[in-house]
């Protein structure tokens, strides 16, 4: 008798180096998959992003009222990121909410779905409807990253032409749901699927994106993409320390709904126009290993929040700096003594 490969066997037949919790850092050339990532597709197995479902008539209600974004708009099929804050509107959580008709899916950051729905679980009143199960141990999430990702999701699911949407599609026969998302590295598709089934899929979508140029990466590579675009991460950016407008997740939060926790302060914020620190991209002389100040002049703007050399060479970073510091062009030293040049404000920024 035969038995049926597993997405680990398939994975490490296609030269994938395992992390100890089973997602593959790499496949073997890491400049090539980002070469890829860049210039056509890549996938990616993300099941360390948490994946729940929320069912019962207060499934948004109760979402809604807990976190930064306008919930009870969504459409079904539509998809939108909210973030979870405390009293002092720093940052818990962050996670991706996508309505699904008579239920809801929450999507998580890497490695925070079991902290995310203890929280969740906490905050469901007796009164509520609304009843959390926990999708990650019985399905996979495999995420689509590169200019062509487009091209390769629309194959599964052609009604998706642009936003945050979703799609209940069939993938060699097997039940998955569909996500495009915000972008990381051009498109970002999510896809998530039955455990038992996963090894099927993942060879499905390569066959599927092979005339685009798609091979599979790691979440060394996934690593390399955040930090190049500024996306913020979980316990760098996304932590307590910041505040998510101080982070470029302006359109993360909105400014028209009710109370939810720390909602005052950003309220506060939102209408003085003004902030103390903000986001930035970095490009690095040297290596500088994150966290480390970062000055300008000789007086200490901020801080150098990740950093990374990409697999062509570059070492990059982020940083949360002072305002008035904040200027693309403006050269700041990292760790007293490592130049670096602020390449962009990161993120989506305040209007005007």
């Amino acid at each position: 008798m035969t038995l049926s490969l597993t997405l680990r066997d398939v994975q490490q037949s296609q030269n994938a180096v395992l992390a100890h919790d089973g997602i593959p850092l790499h496949f073997g050339d890491q400049a090539r998959e980002y070469r890829a990532a860049l210039e056509t597709a890549v996938l990616m197995d993300r099941s360390h992003e948490g994946r729940f479902e929320i069912t019962g008539r207060d499934r948004l209600n109760f979402l809604h009222r807990i976190s930064t974004n306008d919930l009870l708009t969504l459409a079904s099929g539509e998809a939108r990121p909210t973030l979870f804050t405390n009293a002092n509107a720093r940052i818990l959580d962050r996670a991706t909410v996508i309505s699904r008709g008579e239920l809801v899916l929450l999507l998580t950051e890497p490695g925070r779905g079991e902290a995310l729905f203890r929280y969740l679980q906490r905050n469901i009143f007796f009164n509520d409807e609304a009843r959390l199960t926990d999708l990650t141990p019985s399905t996979r999430q495999f995420v689509l990253h590169g200019p062509n990702a487009d091209a390769i999701g629309r194959q599964f699911a052609p009604k998706i032409d642009g936003g945050m949407t979703s799609a209940a599609v069939s993938i060699a026969n097997v039940p998955a749901v569909i996500v495009r998302d915000k972008p990381i590295s051009s498109a970002h598709w999510r896809l998530i699927v039955p455990n038992d089934d996963a090894p099927v899929v993942w060879q499905t979508i390569l066959a599927a994106g092979a005339d685009y140029g798609i091979i599979p990466a790691g979440s060394l590579v996934y690593n390399a993409l955040r930090i190049r675009a500024g996306r913020p991460g979980v316990g760098r950016e996304l932590s307590t320390e910041y505040l998510p407008l101080e982070i470029g997740l302006w359109d993360e939060v909105s400014f028209t709904k009710g109370c939810y926790t720390g909602q005052e302060i950003l309220a506060r914020m939102e209408s003085r126009g003004k902030l103390a620190k903000t986001i930035v991209t970095l490009k690095l002389s040297g290596w500088v290993e994150a966290p480390a100040k970062v000055s300008l002049e000789g007086r200490e703007v901020g801080v150098l929040t990740s950093s990374v050399q990409t697999p062509d060479g570059q070492m990059l970073g982020i940083g949360v700096l002072k305002v008035a510091a904040a200027q693309p062009g403006t050269q700041v030293a990292v760790a007293d003594n490592i130049e670096a040049e602020i390449t962009a404000l990161a993120g989506v920024q305040p209007p005007g």
